[in-house]
């Protein structure tokens, strides 16, 4: 049993790490692997899913030594980042399990992934949302991508940190901050945010800690982290990928998705989560929608003869460095071939920023979601919002050390009726879809919407939280559809990132784009760990 120990003595050395403050500092940890731990061909950075694939297939390469390679650049590199939360004791044991396997392989067949610690593992591993609360939690069953990733050859190396009950503690931002995990840092620049909660799977996977990871998103948890950590995210359709198994936030709007370095990478991963999971009733519409190899649709001719919608109105203007990067990436579309619509704007973007009936449907939806799940999950914890909240008082020198729960005392104290609920998600639906994202495609006959994801990431500020500028996201949140981030760009060394956006399952066509962009701008870069300094 690894966990309460490995995570005490991971934090102390991470805290007398970051104290130092300096590259000089960080250097014995950002230096070689060692020689017994190298597996043969050298490093192993940066190489995606397919080239792995084929040193093992030629007998360079096996999963035990691959999940090594992986577990020892999270030792050395992870006391910087607080990036993992835990890893799998037993990561090896199922490294050498496939390896010794005679059974077909699997398309993610030896792949080290981490999840998100929202995902529940019916392993040794904890599950608890970042909070204290729910130390011990070890479920009986995988959740539904759990088992599908197990079942398509994945290692599961660990859980990821994550701003603590996926952001809904605090009305204040402290993107990747958790009581149980520290604070999650950007690996291009320590002291700057990682971005919205899925920040640890941003994070890890940027830094070669993992093949690659698993997000949720409910308003730009995958797609925002994707953008400050120059990663590719994938936000599906709600309803595309299965939520059994996850603790949930809002249904919804709630997605699972991948979390790479490339898009081929998402694309082989969002094909093994698919499907209809019987734990989750979204599911049931994406019959007919889901492909179990989607990237069948990756062209890297694929931008040609599209025809790309600009939505310049709230969606540009936050960020100079963000508007310079995105002009740049309008002009490699055009370059590649696509019809450029500028202004294609969203009729309703300016009411869809600040919706009184998006709040009426998170506080109603968080509250039942919520206290459904603590209620129903095994082991001594809190078993609804009061006893989550009294919890938190009673541990405050852990738990609301950074972090006011204003948030979740919010969730507790106001109530909605089911009619005020029924009507305030018809809003959302009817603005964000009719009115909103499918008025605009289909006014220019357009593919898809592309935008800057977010500005560059802010430095991290654990008193007054995170500074946030603007995104992408809320669209496609409030209508349940489908975005992708890509690298797009960097302001002083941070990464920005690009929004490919669109209709209900439209993500064969938005990863055809994404992948036809990516190939064009190369943007992606390995992050360099810069330490904190006083300039931007």
């Amino acid at each position: 049993m690894s966990t309460p120990f490995r995570i005490d003595r991971i934090n102390a050395t991470r805290r007398s790490m970051l104290a130092l403050g300096t590259a000089a500092a960080a250097t014995p940890w950002l230096g070689a692997a060692p020689a017994q731990a190298r597996p043969a061909g050298g490093s192993l950075d940066e190489l995606g899913v397919t080239e792995l694939r084929e040193r093992m297939d030629e007998g360079r390469l096996d999963a035990e030594r691959l999940t090594r390679y992986y577990l020892e650049r999270i030792e050395r590199i992870d006391p910087l980042l607080h990036a993992v939360i835990e890893v799998n004791p037993d990561a090896l044991r199922e490294a050498r399990r496939l390896d010794a396997g005679q059974h077909p392989r699997g398309p993610l067949h030896g792949m080290p992934v981490l999840l998100k610690d929202l995902v529940e593992t019916a392993d040794r591993m904890h599950t608890t949302a970042g909070s204290l609360a729910l130390e011990g939690l070890r479920p009986a069953r995988d959740a539904t991508v759990a088992a599908r990733l197990r079942a398509a050859g994945a290692v599961i190396l660990g859980k990821t940190n994550l701003s603590e009950w996926a952001g809904g503690m605090s009305l204040t931002h402290h993107a990747g901050w958790s009581a149980r995990g520290g604070q999650t840092r950007n690996p291009y620049k320590l002291d700057r945010s990682p971005n919205e909660s899925s920040s640890g799977t941003a994070a890890a996977t940027a830094a070669n800690l993992c093949v690659a990871g698993i997000g949720t998103e409910t308003n730009g948890s995958i797609i925002d982290p994707a953008s400050a950590n120059c990663v590719v995210g994938v936000k599906p359709t709600v309803g595309l990928v299965g939520r059994g198994g996850v603790i949930p936030g809002v249904p919804s709007q709630d997605s699972v998705g991948p979390i790479a370095r490339t898009v081929r990478d998402a694309a082989i991963l969002l094909g093994v989560l698919v499907g209809v999971d019987d734990r989750d009733p979204a599911t049931g519409a994406s019959r007919g929608h889901f492909h179990r190899d989607y990237t069948r649709f990756l062209d890297a001719d694929g931008l040609r003869g599209a025809r790309i919608g600009i939505p310049r109105t709230v969606y540009f203007g936050y960020s100079d460095h963000a508007d310079e990067i995105a002009e740049r990436a309008i002009a490699t579309l055009r370059a590649a071939g696509a019809t450029v619509v500028d202004p294609a704007d969203i009729p309703t973007a300016e009411r869809l920023e600040d919706l009184p009936s998006s709040k009426v449907v998170q506080v109603h939806e968080i509250k039942r979601a919520l206290n459904a799940y603590l209620a129903g999950a095994p082991g001594d914890h809190p078993r609804g919002l009061a006893e989550l909240i009294a919890f938190n008082r009673a541990h405050a020198d852990r738990e609301l050390r950074y972090v006011r729960q204003d948030g979740l005392e919010a969730v507790h104290e106001l109530d909605f009726t089911e009619s005020e609920y029924r009507e305030a998600l018809a809003t959302n639906h009817r603005l964000s879809r009719a009115e909103g994202i499918d008025a605009v495609l289909r006014r220019f006959r357009l593919d898809a919407l592309v935008m800057p994801t977010t500005g560059p990431p802010a430095k991290i500020d654990l008193i007054r939280g995170d500074s946030y500028g603007g995104g992408a996201s809320t669209p496609a949140a409030l209508a349940g559809y489908p975005a992708i981030s890509v690298p797009a760009g960097f302001a002083s060394g941070l990464p920005v990132g690009l929004t490919f956006m669109g209709t209900a399952w439209s993500e064969p066509t938005l990863l055809r784009l994404a992948y036809a962009y990516e190939q064009a701008g190369r943007v992606r870069r390995a992050p360099t760990y810069r330490p904190a300094d006083v300039g931007f």
